[in-house]
């Protein structure tokens, strides 16, 4: 029924611009169908034990502190939303900041946490598409973010804060754009909304909000950058050298 009555009402511009606001990347339970919920499960479920064994093998004892207080800085600043026009607003979804200072291993799990605790206590996204949307803006935002900011601070100066700063922002915003438009399809395949509505409101909507996510992206790191560089999963190399405090493998 509510695919029927969205179908044949988003044929209607004015309607189109005022449903867009409210097609956000958690999703709630009854938007997606059972073959969406099936696969998403899966492969989250998968990536998240393939993500604990990682850990566990590769990460130091000290990376557990800062893993807890990566996982509160996300989860708090996901509180605080930001006006977008139109009558809706974003906040930070974090995932490549995550990697950045913990690597796609460990982030992917602080991501998984942050999600997880979202859904269960503060009903922001649906139990029965948990895993939708854990694949959605934290797999995919921890791993694509991550390898995609490394990409860009090797291409520039991996011991160069402007190899920092572009790689995140760049990532940052990548990361919530490539979420919006994998969340559309899976709207749209689940017959919920039409692939070009969903994919015009998603995408016009979290190309403003990726900005948001990279300005606060690159401030939070920037800071750590000239405060703590051997927090981050690659610090520069004179830190490296210099610290006897590694948190993780590199």
């Amino acid at each position: 029924m509510l695919t029927i009555v969205i179908g044949s009402l988003l044929s209607s511009t004015f309607l189109h611009w005022t449903i867009a606001p409210h097609l956000a990347l958690h999703i709630p339970d009854g938007f997606l169908n059972l073959p969406i919920i099936a696969v998403t499960s899966i492969v989250s479920i998968g990536l998240i034990a393939l993500a604990l064994n990682r850990v566990q093998a590769q990460y130091q004892e000290k990376a557990v502190p800062l893993m807890g207080v990566c996982a509160a800085f996300v989860f708090a600043a996901q509180m605080i939303n930001f006006p977008i026009p139109g009558g809706t607003s974003g906040h930070l979804l974090g995932g490549t900041l995550a990697g950045a200072l913990l690597g796609p291993w460990a982030g992917s799990l602080v991501m998984t946490v942050v999600f997880i605790v979202q859904s269960l206590m503060f009903q922001d996204g649906g139990l029965t598409v948990l895993g939708a949307n854990i694949f959605n803006m934290g797999l995919i935002g921890t791993f694509g973010g991550y390898y995609l900011y490394k990409a860009i601070r090797l291409a520039i100066g991996r011991d160069k804060l402007q190899g920092v700063v572009v790689g995140a922002a760049v990532a940052s915003w990548m990361s919530v754009v490539v979420a919006a438009i994998i969340t559309a399809i899976q709207l749209a395949v689940s017959g919920t909304v039409p692939l070009a509505v969903a994919l015009t409101a998603m995408t016009s909507w979290h190309v403003v909000i990726g900005i948001g996510e990279a300005l606060i992206t690159v401030v939070a790191l920037s800071s750590i950058w000239r405060t703590r560089p051997d927090l981050f999963y690659d610090p520069p190399r004179r830190t490296r050298a210099s610290t006897s405090r590694p948190v993780s493998r590199y």
